[in-house]
């Protein structure tokens, strides 16, 4: 008889949220109106709401759930530059100069957040302990090396790259055939990261109403009415900061954003010693293959956190663990004997050229789409977001001035993501299998 996978106190719930406690607000009524409204309470919502609140603008902010109920409380907690593709790529598709200047606002956003936190004195566990990225087969970490020499230096954010002999000093598996180090890379607790900016919001006068999902925005004489749960309120200026979780109420940016659901599993507590030997540097993993996985041991070090994209359509966490627990062991064999304490997911929005976007629709101000790597980006132009709805300098952006393109097939049901992963899945195997013949 197998053994079973789960504990006896398994939950389906973020691991983050036994650590932190779910904020308590005050059940204020909806105004009638607000100076600038702002749809939804993640990062990059309350990173907006916090300079128009300080710049003396009256901000209401309201959320579908409870306030980061969506993936700001629910992300592994690793913190990248947040910009998808190579420099190659953005080249190809913006010229170097413009490829220069989006890498430069990921680097700008990673040293952001650092500096925001320290500011705030928010306490989440933040380190700069880099990143290791694993490559799946050895013509990948070929491709990887590649791609990091033809980056400028200036553009490298110190990565390099690591051989396979020099692996163990990072991870503890043979699963991988080299890898790269970005040392500037950092990792967070997301939900305490959340609750520091939400606390910060509400103490700079924003007011936060949750449970007030948004059905029907429409703007007349300057003024947009906002239909709500709760009833209605006018305002000037409307920010959409919904990402993975954008509604009906704003069907063109639905259109645009492709919400993608993303599982992540927490251990149960190993055995001591264990982590040093599996995760010695204490850095966030993830590798090359198609279908991504990131990793990390908790703040504590005492289990490891496993995300990925396992199921070609959106399904019950408990569901999806099995198979997201069989690419952890893959990773780590060792584990075989260790269960599963919580298991969860959430939508991440991706974008139809991997590229955050933000600006102004018919007067309707966004930020969105992170491809599903957004701590830094999404607090960082949030905050410019607010800046730019405030009136003030610096809320300028490379990324604001790039077409938000759409397909005239997708109208908010990504019904070819099925297709889509199962394509990438056997790539994916296919290239491990041809590789590790050789």
């Amino acid at each position: 008889m197998n053994e079973p996978i789960f504990s006896p106190d398994y939950v389906s719930r973020p691991y983050w949220w036994d650590r932190t406690s779910r904020p308590q607000l005050d059940d204020s009524p909806l105004p009638k109106s607000a100076d600038v409204v702002v749809l939804g309470s993640g990062y990059t919502g309350l990173s907006a709401a916090i300079q128009t609140a300080r710049h003396g603008l009256q901000t209401v902010v309201l959320d579908a759930e409870d306030a980061g109920w969506g993936c700001s409380s629910r992300n592994g907690g690793q913190i990248s530059i947040s910009i998808k593709s190579s420099f190659g790529e953005l080249c190809r598709q913006y010229g170097q100069d413009g490829a220069i200047a989006l890498m430069q606002t990921g680097a700008d956003a990673l040293d952001w957040v650092g500096q925001f936190i320290r500011k705030n004195r928010i306490d989440c566990d933040f380190r700069q302990s880099g990143r290791f990225q694993g490559a799946h087969s050895p013509r990948a970490f070929k491709e990887m090396s590649r791609m990091i020499s033809e980056t400028p230096e200036t553009m490298r954010n110190g990565a390099y790259p690591v051989s396979v002999e020099q692996q163990k000093e990072e991870i503890g598996t043979d699963f991988y055939h080299g890898g790269s180090i970005n040392p500037r890379y950092a990792s967070v607790d997301p939900a305490r990261y959340h609750r520091g900016m939400l606390e910060r919001a509400v103490n700079a006068g924003c007011g936060i109403i949750t449970h007030c999902r948004a059905t029907d925005l429409h703007r007349q004489g300057g003024i947009f009415r906002i239909t709500t749960a709760k009833g209605q309120i006018r305002s000037r200026n409307v920010i959409v900061a919904t990402n993975g979780y954008t509604g009906i109420a704003t069907p063109w940016l639905r259109r645009r954003i492709i919400p993608i659901g993303s599982y992540i599993i927490a251990t149960e507590p190993l055995p001591k010693g264990m982590i040093d030997v599996l995760l010695p540097t204490d850095r966030m993993i993830t590798d090359t293959l198609k279908l991504v996985v990131y990793y990390r041991a908790c703040p504590d070090r005492k289990r490891i956190l496993f995300g990925g994209r396992v199921s070609v359509k959106e399904t019950d966490p408990t569901a999806s663990a099995p198979r997201l627990r069989d690419m952890m062991l893959k990773r780590f064999p060792s584990l075989g004997g260790i269960r599963i304490t919580h298991s969860w997911m959430g939508f991440v929005g991706y974008t139809f050229d991997r590229i955050p976007h933000l600006g102004v629709q018919n007067g309707l101000h966004y930020c969105m789409g992170y491809c599903g790597s957004g701590i830094s980006l999404s607090s960082y132009l949030g905050s410019k977001t607010g800046l730019k709805v405030a009136g003030q300098p610096g809320g300028d952006s490379p990324l604001d001035r790039l077409n938000f393109k759409g397909r005239f097939y997708y109208r908010g049901n990504p019904w070819f993501l099925k297709p889509s992963i199962f394509y990438y899945r056997c790539r994916d195997r296919i290239s491990s299998r041809a590789n590790r013949s050789r």
